[in-house]
Parts: C-alpha cells; structure tokens; sequence
C-alpha cells in the first residue's frame, strides 16, 4: 500500500508539472523554472497567474471527488457512489446558476469570484441537509433511504436548473449556465483557490476520520452497531463533509462527473475491499486523473475549448458501462 501510495504521488507530482508546460503555448522546462523563480518574463504570466492556479485546483477537485467518492461508496456499500449521489452536485450546482440568474456574478464585479462560489456552497448544504433529513427521518430505510433522498434532492436541484434556464432574461445569461454547468478549470484564479481551501480542509477532516467506522459498517448495519458504531453520527460526518468539500469545489468548477466513481475502483483491486485503505489511495488517485484529463482537454485543439466536464464524461461512461455489466456478471 505505501508503495502504491508513493508511485502515485510520484504519477501526480510527474502529471503536475506537464500541466504547467502543456497548453496552446509549450514551455520548455527551462523556462517553467524562471517562471517559478518570479522573474519578470511572460512564462511567468503564464504559469503564476494561468495554470499554476488551474493545476492547483485541478490537484484539490481531483482528490476531492476521489475521496468523497470512496467514503461514499464504503458508507452505501454501493460501488456506483459518486458525490452526486446524496445531491450535492446538483445542489451546488443550482446554488451557482441562481448567483448566475440574478445577476450577482455580472453586476457586482468586485465580488464576482466570491458570490458564486458561496451560493454554490449554501445550495450544497442545503441539499445534503435536506437529504440527510428525508433518509434519516424514513424508519428502517437505512443508507438505501438516504440513496433515494439523494435521487430525490438531485431531481429537485435539475429541476430548478431548468427553470433558470427556461426563464433566462437574455442569452447571454442562458449562455453562461450552461458554460458553467459544462465544467471547466479555464480561467481561474487564486482567489477561487484560496476560498475553497478551508472548506476541503474542513470537510476533507470530517471524512477521514469515518474510516474505522466504514470498516465495520461493511459488515452490516447490525453488525456495526454491536460494534459501537453511531450510524446516525456516521452518517452526519458523511454528510456535512462531502456537502463542504464537494459543494465548495463544485460551486467553483462546475460539475466534473465520474472521477468520484472512477478513482476508487482504480484504487480497490491493488488495496483490498477494506474501506479505510481505499481512501487516500482513491484521493490520489483522483487527483491524478482529473490532472492528466484537464492536460488532455487542452491538447484537443478545439474552438472553443473543450469543456472539461465534457471530456471527463465522455472517458468515463464506457467505464460506468463496464461496471455495470461487471456487477450484473457476479451478482447472484
């Protein structure tokens, strides 16, 4: 497992650095080192200000969603999980296009990084929360009561997308939903960085420590009660993190699909099925992946450029495909 560990953070760190030479315009690695020596030259515009903070956030969305991802697949004992599932995507989502909708993103230029970001995290919250209190309020229903109020909850946040667009005032707000709903890591900044930071630390923190819980809770509900495990505590740091991690980086890139799914199968087969050992790993695996197609994204020469949540849906859907049929094949 550490050697796994190592060679992946070698594959990120190794995908890291070709983020910041690939694009339109290659650098070399000579010039990338003046950049970061803060030399006054225009590689250094273009990696301090362009893609060294498109990496860095590409790095924390990837690990982001593959973290989640894994705490979510242990908690379900659902190997179809994705932070998507308990509504927090869309959630997020529809927390932004309302930023978006009244005008906050485009009439307040001075708060324009900020408002939408926030929104997108008070609509996370909201719909975690909401989720959180349909699943635990069915008796008896269990995670397969919060998987269905997650549905639900992602429903009603589509919804409301809808009619924003439905009611857009004018096309270019029309145009700026869907761009963002695409999905992209163009054209970020440091200051969305820094805002998302403290919640993923914060939510990154309430997901760790579900480990051992998630360990027994693979045994059984019953089983893992016996064991002294709060299900309803469990289910609250499963909740109230994936809603601050994955609605803060939600709300800033859009919505990036099946990395959350992805990473931790990835992971799965070199650690063994135990939860706890599925998540950093899955982590970093994520982080890995969602590097190497944001490098991918930019080398497909395309007018305008492809969107990233485009081409990560576009990867991972034979991949969901195969799942599925792989399930349906072992199943009893």
């Amino acid at each position: 497992m550490n050697r796994l560990n190592l060679a992946l953070l070698l594959a990120m760190a190794l995908a890291f650095a070709a983020s910041l030479l690939a694009g339109r315009v290659w650098l070399p690695p000579s010039a990338l080192l003046d950049a970061l020596q803060q030399r006054d030259t225009l590689a250094a515009l273009i990696v301090n200000d362009i893609r060294l903070p498109r990496t860095v956030l590409a790095l924390i969305v990837g690990a982001v969603l593959g973290f989640s991802g894994a705490v979510l697949q242990g908690f379900t004992r659902n190997p179809l999980a994705e932070p998507a599932l308990l509504g927090v995507s869309g959630g997020a989502a529809l927390g932004a296009v309302i930023a978006i909708y009244f005008g906050l993103n485009l009439g307040l230029s001075a708060l324009s990084p900020v408002i939408g970001p926030l929104m997108g995290m008070v609509g996370a919250t909201a719909a975690c929360a909401l989720t959180f209190a349909l699943g635990q309020g069915w008796k008896g229903g269990g995670t397969v009561a919060l998987v269905l109020a997650g549905a639900a909850v992602s429903s009603l946040a589509a919804a409301g997308i809808a009619l924003a667009l439905n009611f857009a005032p004018n096309p270019y707000a029309a145009y700026e939903i869907m761009s963002w709903l695409l999905g992209s890591l163009a054209d970020k900044n440091w200051t969305q960085v820094l805002l998302v930071i403290p919640f993923v630390v914060a939510g990154g923190a309430l997901l760790a420590v579900t480990g051992r819980a998630l360990d027994a809770l693979a045994l059984g509900e019953t089983q893992a009660q016996s064991l002294g495990v709060n299900l309803a505590r469990l289910a609250a740091l499963v909740v109230a993190g994936t809603a601050l991690s994955v609605g803060a980086v939600t709300s800033v890139v859009g919505a990036i699909g099946f990395i959350g799914l992805v990473a931790p199968h990835l992971a799965r087969p070199l650690v063994g099925h135990q939860p706890s050992r599925v998540l950093l790993p899955a982590a970093l695996a994520g982080a890995v992946l969602l590097l190497c197609a944001d490098i991918a994204a930019r080398l497909v020469h395309t007018n305008p450029e492809l969107r990233l949540g485009v081409f990560t849906s576009l990867l991972g859907t034979p991949f969901f495909f195969w799942l599925v049929v792989r399930i349906r094949k072992v199943a009893p």
